[in-house]
């Protein structure tokens, strides 16, 4: 979910950033009036996303441009697969080829990476929520791209939540009493979450009636210990550390969630080529 009014924002940043002036290549080698087909083509199987972006980046860069999606984000395809089809001005579709074809594999990458995140938690009722450890100024789409692979979204934004971690802590003098200030005008609608990274600060928020409660790099054995602790009176999420080797194991201690900014930052763009049509 994205939307579209940032979308255009973000892409007529891309388009001015890859293009400068003029493409210079097209100016010369291509007549004003030569007209041409071409199709997105996945060469590796793979989870779209960004597809409604990218058939947005050509309409809004020539808008006599014929678009045709023929892929839904979040739909796993096969190889050889045709993602859209565009056909027109041959300059402006080679124009903006390359931010199309940049921004659909940068996010079908992380759509990839996430279901295979999914896929390793199978079996646990743990679901995986992202970070904001985000590429800056794609961080509304790089998240969108994660629900297609089927993680959930953690915060947005700061302003998305209140999250307590360790610093806030030691300026306010302890759990307590952070959670005592942040309840104060706190929105009624939004979630306290405090990050812990012993079982004894475990406790203390409990004890301070927190929404939801960080794991924070802990064993395994202090996460189940944690889990019982809490009884299932509040979510826990497990955090630090968290890679497609270990988050099996973080999934079967019995937590609710588990964070990782792996999803985004460790994610390889896909191979999606466009070729003339045939």
């Amino acid at each position: 979910m994205y939307d579209v009014f940032q979308t255009d924002r973000l892409i007529d940043f891309w388009l001015a950033e890859d293009i400068g002036y003029c493409d210079l290549t097209a100016q010369l080698m291509i007549e004003a009036h030569e007209i041409g087909a071409f199709a997105m083509n996945a060469r590796e199987t793979l989870i779209v996303a960004g597809i409604d972006v990218a058939a947005r980046i050509f309409r809004r860069y020539d808008p006599t441009l014929e678009v045709n999606v023929h892929v839904k984000d979040g739909e796993k395809i096969e190889r050889g697969t045709v993602m859209l089809d565009v056909s027109g001005t041959a300059r402006s579709v080679l124009t903006a080829e390359r931010t199309v074809l940049n921004i659909v594999q940068r996010l079908s990458g992380i759509a990839n990476l996430t279901e295979q995140y999914v896929a390793a938690m199978a079996g646990t009722k743990a679901r995986l929520i992202d970070t904001r450890k985000t590429t800056p100024g794609l961080r509304m789409l790089e998240k969108h791209a994660v629900t297609c692979g089927g993680g959930l979204n953690h915060r947005l934004g700061l302003d998305n939540g209140v999250m307590i971690k360790d610093n806030h802590i030691a300026v306010c003098g302890g759990i307590a009493k952070a959670v005592q200030r942040a309840r104060k005008q706190l929105p009624v609608l939004t979630k306290l979450e405090v990050e812990c990274d012993s079982l004894a600060q475990v406790e203390e928020a409990l004890a301070a009636n927190v929404d939801v409660i960080m794991l924070d790099n802990m064993s395994l054995e202090d996460m189940t210990r944690a889990v019982e602790i809490v009884g299932g009176r509040v979510m826990l999420e497990a955090s630090g550390g968290i890679n497609l080797a270990t988050i099996g194991a973080v999934a079967r201690t019995g937590v609710d969630y588990i964070s990782t900014s792996k999803i985004n930052q460790a994610a390889a763009c896909v191979d999606i080529g466009l070729d003339e049509a045939e």
